[in-house]
């Protein structure tokens, strides 16, 4: 077994040309996954509220609704242990193949659910059983598609292909909000009986597509010579805890803005601004919809960026700068006025995207290969247990609050801080995989 930092004695190739086709790939199906995962928190904040949980008051049921959201994010470091396992062990590509089955059944499923009418305590229930399978699959996926992404590309090129994957996320976000918007123009009883239902059952379709593309990917060459040399250890999570524990420290907190931020952004304030100011819902879903694209532009740059100062440079600016607007974005918000909502929440989404387009070369490189998966999916997904609970305590703030936004803000210019730091900290650790033979 070699040390932490020890390099390779072998020459894996990697393809450049080979890089965009497994980036592309990677990047499918993590929109899938994301889109499946995103509609839960849209539907937490418009419908679930609603319809699994009736026999609470407005704010308990929403307080319920953001739990059962919740609950996704405490399953995925599990999913990370698992998939992490599988990944580091036996392949990244089959642990790939099998959260990507998981996370779009069970989002298709949660489209045939019946509500708390219809079986009554039962239907949140089985949501809350969905939403574990979907946090699971979640908690393998993304390390593993910016592991893959990674270990394919060409040293100097990892910020762009690593970017690839995280266009996934608005590309998501454009289709799970877009979906919302289409069916929002429904009837409400329309929408109440059966219009919410078509976005999940949408996932079917959309897993067949994804699934066939990825399953022309082929194994990382890295993996493959560390299984040549038998390096592959035993407990890759145990090995990380252990021997990286302060790389997946780091790694949390460069992950918390990104994940944290992003549903502060969205999830809650799409429920603050139509629940608690009484802003027409199409606003708020269409308002993310405009971010959305601004983040695809913004995620091409940032990656090209990392390239040329670092990752770390880049999440520690992007923290710094979201920490510094984050009261003037949910002032903005306070104002009611559709024009300044849809601009408060493009330029949180911007900055936001700052640091999480960077986010897996900047968490990849904190871990030597045969721990990669592993280090990779702990540290984003224990971000993401510890931030999914946000939109939650951001709601219940209010009530502490007056109803006003301040709290909120106060959570998203902590959360920027501490990504910050991990910036500052991830730019110093970067470890380089040695030995990498680039085939022109």
């Amino acid at each position: 077994m070699t040390s932490l930092h020890g390099a390779q004695s072998a020459t894996p190739v990697i393809s450049g040309k080979d890089a965009g086709k497994i980036a592309r790939a990677a990047f499918v199906g993590t929109a899938l996954e994301w889109y499946d995962y995103y509609l839960f928190g849209t539907a937490a904040a418009l419908v679930f509220n609603r319809l699994f949980f009736t026999e609470l008051n407005p704010t308990a049921a929403l307080l319920a609704s953001f739990a059962t959201f919740g609950v996704g994010f405490a399953a995925r470091p599990i999913g990370a242990i698992i998939f992490g396992y599988i990944g580091d062990r036996y392949g990244r590509r089959p642990a790939l193949l099998v959260t990507i089955v998981m996370i779009a059944v069970a989002t298709g499923l949660i489209g045939v659910l019946p509500d708390f009418g219809t079986v009554g305590l039962a239907a949140p229930i089985l949501l809350a059983v969905l939403r574990l399978v979907q946090g699971l699959a979640v908690g393998g996926e993304w390390g593993g598609a910016v592991t893959m992404a990674i270990e394919h590309a060409p040293a100097e090129k990892r910020g762009r292909y690593a970017a690839m994957v995280q266009i996934g996320s608005p590309v998501a976000t454009l289709l799970a909000s877009g979906a919302f918007t289409l069916v929002l123009l429904f009837p409400s009883a329309a929408f109440d009986a059966w219009g919410w239902r078509i976005p999940f059952l949408l996932a079917f379709p959309m897993l067949v597509i994804a699934l066939w593309i990825r399953l022309k990917v082929e194994e990382s060459p890295i993996f493959k010579d560390l299984m040549a040399k038998e390096e592959t250890v035993k407990a890759p999570a145990l090995d990380v805890i252990r021997h990286a524990g302060g790389r997946l420290v780091v790694a949390v907190l460069a992950a918390l803005l990104g994940v944290g931020g992003f549903y502060m952004i969205t999830t809650f304030a799409v429920s603050y601004g139509a629940n608690t100011l009484k802003v027409d819902r199409n606003v708020m879903v269409n308002a993310t919809l405009i971010a959305a694209v601004a983040q695809i532009i913004v995620t091409i740059f940032m990656g090209r960026l990392a390239e040329k100062v670092g990752s770390g440079k880049v999440t520690l600016w992007g923290g710094i700068l979201s920490a510094i607007l984050s009261f003037p974005i949910f002032a903005m918000i306070d104002t009611k006025s559709p024009v300044l909502i849809t601009l408060a929440i493009t330029l949180g989404i911007v900055l936001i995207a700052v640091a999480y387009a960077v986010n897996g070369s900047l968490l990849a490189e904190l871990f030597p290969p045969k721990l990669r998966y592993s280090g990779v999916a702990l540290g984003y997904n224990i971000a993401g247990a510890t931030s999914g609970f946000m939109p939650m305590i951001a709601t219940a703030v209010l009530g502490v609050s007056g109803n006003q936004s301040w709290g909120a803000a106060l959570i998203l210019a902590i959360i920027s801080l501490l990504t910050a730091v991990g910036g500052y900290l991830g730019g110093r650790l970067r470890i380089e995989d040695k030995n990498l033979v680039a085939d022109a």
